[in-house]
């Protein structure tokens, strides 16, 4: 069974000082008490002085109730000094000190001056408090008050001194404390400050940050129709214009051979430009991630890669899987076909690994082969570059403020493609049936 104490944790010093302050006057009276009754026949008390000490130590049990009534549960280190507060402070020295000079020992009740001095009087009144209890301190180990011979008075007005010098050490002290709590308070505000104007800033940032994605989309976008008019342009269009050069042949000639050879090549033509316009429009928009997370499309494509080109491919993701915004699942699985397209063309590879992986605030695919490599530094990057292989693998990255680097070694080293792309979450994900995970 767990307890009370076990569950709070550790006590700080502030509590443990507030612990002192509310049950120490208790206890330090009790023991002077019961110690100076014992006592008594020691110092030679009269009777009427010890009816007169039990009844100051009864009031100074109805002063501490009232006074611990008047805090209302309040810390004695974080409250100023108030008019109640001093009222308590000079009757319990009053008490104190007529119970000293009843009997020298009831000067353990009365050290309780030199802890709450700071904390009950006002800065100008501290070291007269202090005063004061230094002389009551002496008095008792004097001997009691009053002093009775010149030895006596010798060794008061020694001990006043030692303990004179010691209250004006410690109430130095008790200032330095305050001074560094009050520079380590100003501290604290500043960096509340700093930290308030750092979240200000970094809520500016956030906003300048989704106005850049979205500027940074509007120019994707129009990258993309400046591409797909370009390749329009190159390759349909031509494909188009040679369609009809042929069959203008065909109807202008009488020639059954000739006729036959022209609508060869105007088929030729015609599947050519098909396959160029489907491959356009899939650029738009892959097919594969209509209904599959990037993970999943690169899995399924990876796996038919390898099928059809008889290679040992094999896929790997890394790090916690995150729904991805459209354009970035699109970059990277674009990036990763055209990475496979080139090893299946060109590096005569007989493995070859795809790795995804999610990395806090972006994400990143790699892919490797063992084929033969080639040199990097010939293959430029060209500005400007529309087409596909290395160029347009960068182009594509870059559209979304990523990166393509290439690591090969010509003569058997292999290639390493690595694309870095920011990781921008689905909008949507969410609500999106097909995206969650």
């Amino acid at each position: 069974m767990t307890t009370v104490g076990a569950a709070r944790g550790p006590v700080s010093v502030d509590e443990r000082w507030e612990q002192f302050h509310r049950r120490g006057p208790y206890a330090l009276l009790a023991l002077s008490t019961v110690i100076s009754a014992l006592s008594m026949d020691a110092f030679d008390m009269p009777r009427t002085e010890r009816y007169l000490a039990g009844a100051l130590v009864v009031l100074a049990v109805v002063l501490q109730l009232c006074w611990d009534l008047t805090r209302d549960g309040r810390p004695m280190r974080r409250r100023d000094p108030t008019a109640a507060g001093l009222v308590y402070y000079v009757l319990r020295t009053v008490i104190a000190f007529v119970l000293t000079w009843l009997n020298p020992l009831f000067a353990i009740y009365a050290v309780l001056g030199y802890f709450d001095s700071g904390h009950l009087l006002p800065k100008r009144a501290v070291r007269a408090g202090l005063f004061v209890y230094a002389v009551i301190m002496s008095g008792s180990q004097s001997g009691g008050l009053p002093p009775q011979d010149v030895l006596q008075w010798a060794l008061f007005a020694g001990l006043l001194l030692l303990n004179g010098s010691l209250t004006l050490a410690f109430a130095h002290l008790d200032r330095r404390e305050s001074e560094v709590a009050a520079e380590r308070a100003a501290t604290i505000t500043q960096l509340e400050q700093a930290n308030a104007r750092l979240e200000q800033a970094l809520a500016e940032n956030a906003g300048l940050h989704a106005q850049l994605l979205v500027q940074a989309r509007e120019a994707g976008v129009a990258d993309e129709r400046r591409r797909l008019a370009a390749e329009i342009h190159d390759t349909i269009a031509q494909g188009l214009t040679g369609i009809i050069a042929q069959l203008q042949v065909v109807t202008a000639t009488s020639d059954p051979e000739l006729a036959r050879e022209h609508l060869t090549r105007a088929t030729t033509l015609a599947r050519h430009s098909l396959g160029e316009a489907r491959r356009s429009v899939q650029n738009l928009g892959p097919t594969a991630l209509d209904h599959d997370t990037l993970a999943e499309a690169l899995k399924k494509t990876v796996a038919e890669w390898a099928e059809r080109t008889g290679v040992d491919a094999r896929f790997t993701v890394t790090g916690t899987e995150e729904p991805l915004h459209d354009e970035v699942a699109a970059t990277l699985l674009r990036i990763a076909q055209e990475a496979l397209a080139n090893t299946a063309r060109h590096a005569a590879a007989h493995r070859a690994g795809v790795t995804l992986s999610y990395m806090g605030d972006e994400i990143t695919l790699d892919v490797r082969d063992d084929g033969r490599g080639f040199d990097p530094l010939v293959l430029r990057p060209r500005s400007g570059a529309n087409g596909f292989g290395l160029d347009g693998m960068r182009a594509r990255a870059e559209r979304i403020a990523g990166t393509v680097t290439v690591e090969s070694e010509e003569g058997g080293g292999g290639t390493a493609v690595s694309a870095r792309v920011p990781l921008v979450r689905h909008a949507a994900a969410d609500h999106h049936p097909d995206r969650r995970r």
